[in-house]
């Protein structure tokens, strides 16, 4: 499995996203905006990371972005807000607003599909693309 997360717009308050599996857009994402890679505020750098199935003690079994540079604990799992974004990514089934914040709905959904089509799947490559 191929995964390739296309950052399309820094918007208010956090990076939005679209990640294909597969080359097919499955899933919109939200993650911090960039702030120089600091941990827990930003997103990380474009580039190549290995992804490998994780055990949170938060968010139970997710997948774990590796190798990002001064960064560990990158997660790609549910969450809405960049309030609950700690530096990882967020998916969802459309963008939308909480309050005034900027979202991603239907989290938990999307996550939960996220994790179906990865069954059997332990580790994979996530492509990240700055298009912003």
């Amino acid at each position: 499995m191929k995964l390739k997360l296309v950052r399309v717009s820094e918007y208010k308050d956090a990076t939005l996203g679209v990640l294909c599996l597969d080359a097919r857009p499955m899933f919109v994402t939200l993650e911090d905006r960039w702030f120089d890679n600091e941990k827990q505020i930003s997103c990380i750098p474009a580039g190549k990371y290995k992804i490998k199935i994780h055990n949170s003690p938060k968010f139970g079994r997710v997948f774990q972005v590796c190798d990002v540079p001064g960064r560990s604990h990158i997660l790609i799992h549910a969450g809405n807000t960049k309030e609950d974004t700690h530096g990882c990514i967020l998916l969802g089934l459309m963008y939308g607003t909480i309050g005034t914040d900027t979202a991603v709905l239907s989290s938990r959904a999307a996550f939960a599909n996220f994790m179906t089509a990865m069954i059997g799947i332990d580790e994979a490559e996530l492509e990240i693309h700055d298009k912003r």
